[in-house]
């Protein structure tokens, strides 16, 4: 089969997201399925170093760069029928909420979350404008629909009843990068990042989902009643609606006590999340939690918000927190730095 796919995040430098999910499901699927032909599709040239082809793949570039609303309706409804049209494919794999509305091809579209329709704040008004309006056509049109965990599913067909039948969960999987660290690698990761000194990591692009400012109200309640010499890394871009985190982080009293590392490539997250003391995850709402298995995976401990699909990623290995309840974060922080055998 040749499988068309809607890989425009797989072409970006700093791999995050979506372009995670799609370059690993996409050689997942290459090695698996190797009889099959898959044909990557990107409004702009590839840069990353995941670009670079296994047999049975090819990339089919044609722009312009769709950057916002406006040129994701250009790009999805106009610029991909032509490029599919000279593909040969037979099926389009659409990895980031969106399918095309004027193709005829069946479309296999994964929906990660609704997040837009539970914290509308968080985006720009276009956007925001966007995901309401087309969401519920892209549901309609496509063949079949993805998503990443139960709590998800449920969650789209509660607010798309048309999706009922034809959505199915397939679970997403972390890297083979992150694995446990003996005591020596975790030293070296530690003398890197952070002089030798424990630390508390957070991944995650820098946006108000993320609800940092409560991270470090959180971590501020756990430094006061405990006098560690303990630190935070934060591991993420600065994405948008930063202003409220900037703000905090200026005034914040233990702010040298917290490091920024920006965005990292996958070696470099890996190691930084086998190097910590515990993985502390904040967030207001996850269509699965991605950093959450990855710390799993590396043998770290896990503190995170009891909402959404968390739960159904960690089950009983976490502590768990009310993101709204910056003393509950502080109070979880504590707990495990003070039970080893809890830890």
């Amino acid at each position: 089969m040749r499988i068309a796919v809607n890989h425009r995040f797989g072409a970006y430098d700093h791999q995050e997201g979506y372009g995670v999910f799609s370059t690993g499901l996409i050689g997942a699927m290459s090695m698996q399925y190797a009889d099959d032909q898959y044909i990557m599709l990107s409004d702009r040239a590839p840069v990353h170093e995941s670009a670079s082809l296994a047999p049975n793949q090819r990339w089919v570039v044609g722009g312009p760069p769709a950057r916002h609303p406006l040129l994701w309706k250009l790009w999805f409804d106009l610029r991909l029928p032509a490029l599919l049209r000279g593909s040969g494919a037979e099926v389009l794999l659409s990895t980031d909420g969106f399918c095309s509305l004027t193709s005829r091809l069946p479309q296999v579209m994964v929906v990660h979350d609704l997040a837009f329709l539970h914290h509308p704040d968080f985006l720009p008004g276009s956007q925001r404008w966007y995901y309401r309006h087309y969401t519920p056509k892209f549901i309609k049109k496509a063949k079949c629909l993805v998503t990443v965990s139960e709590f998800s599913r449920k969650d789209i067909i509660r607010h798309y009843p048309e999706a009922q039948g034809k959505i199915e969960v397939v679970h997403n999987a972390a890297s083979p990068a992150f694995r446990p660290m003996d005591a020596d690698e975790r030293e070296q990761v530690k003398q890197r990042f952070t002089g030798g000194v424990d630390y508390f990591l957070c991944v995650g692009a820098v946006h108000p989902r993320k609800n940092l400012v409560n991270l470090l109200k959180g971590f501020s309640a756990f430094k006061k009643r405990q006098q560690s010499s303990m630190k935070l890394v934060i591991a993420g871009r600065m994405a948008w609606k930063t202003e409220a985190f900037e703000g905090s982080l200026a005034t914040f009293k233990f702010r040298d006590d917290v490091i920024l590392t920006g965005y990292l490539p996958l070696a470099e997250l890996a190691a930084l999340t086998g190097g910590a003391y515990a993985m502390v995850y904040p967030s207001l709402w996850e269509g699965f939690g991605l950093p959450v298995l990855e710390a799993m995976q590396a043998g770290v401990p896990v503190l995170a918000s009891g909402n959404s699909a968390i739960p159904e990623v960690a089950g009983e290995a976490a502590l768990y927190f009310d993101p709204a309840d910056p003393a509950a974060i502080g109070e979880q922080m504590k707990r495990i730095y003070i039970d080893e055998e809890r830890r």
